[in-house]
C-alpha cells in the first residue's frame, strides 16, 4: 500500500511540475529585447521614468567615452540629454540560464547634458539578471563606438 502512494505522489508531483510554467529561452528573449525597446523609447520621448524600473539598483554603465557612472549619475544623464532622433539596429538577445546579453547598434541625435551638439553612432552591451522577484533588470551597459 505504502509503494502505491509514493508511487502516486510521484507522478502527481511530475504531472504538477511539468504543468508548471516554464520560460523558454525563446520567451526571455522575447521579453529583454521589449525591454530593450522601453529603453529606446525613453530616450525617443526623453523621459528618464521609462527606463529607471529597467535598472538593477546597483546597476552601472561604462560609455563610449570611457565614464563609468551608476545608477543615479545614468539618469540625471539621461534627463539632461535631448534625442531629435534615436534607432537601434542589428539588436539581438543571447540568454544564459538567469541572466541575458543584449547586443546592437545605437545612433542618436540631439543635444547631450551640456548643451552641444552631438551625433553618436555605437555599438551596445547590456547585460540583464532575472532578480529574485522574477524581473529582468539590467545590471551593466557597455557602449563604444561604432567604426
Amino acid at each position: 500500500m505504502k509503494i502505491t502512494w509514493l508511487w502516486c505522489l510521484i507522478a502527481l508531483l511530475s504531472v504538477g511540475s511539468a504543468a508548471w510554467p516554464q520560460d523558454t529561452k525563446g520567451d526571455i528573449e522575447k521579453s529583454v529585447a521589449a525591454l530593450e525597446q522601453q529603453w529606446l523609447q525613453s530616450q525617443k520621448t526623453n523621459n528618464p521614468d521609462l527606463v529607471a524600473p529597467l535598472m538593477a539598483d546597483k546597476f552601472i554603465t561604462t560609455g563610449s567615452d570611457g565614464k563609468v557612472n551608476n545608477k543615479d549619475e545614468s539618469l540625471a544623464n539621461a534627463k539632461a540629454t535631448k534625442y531629435s532622433s534615436v534607432d537601434y539596429d542589428d539588436m539581438k538577445v543571447t540568454v544564459f540560464g538567469d541572466t541575458a546579453i543584449a547586443t546592437g547598434g545605437f545612433k542618436g541625435k540631439g543635444t547631450d547634458p551640456s548643451g552641444k551638439p552631438m551625433d553618436v553612432s555605437e555599438r551596445f552591451t547590456d547585460t540583464w539578471v532575472k532578480m529574485p522577484n522574477g524581473k529582468w533588470q539590467c545590471v551593466a551597459s557597455h557602449a563604444s563606438v561604432k567604426m
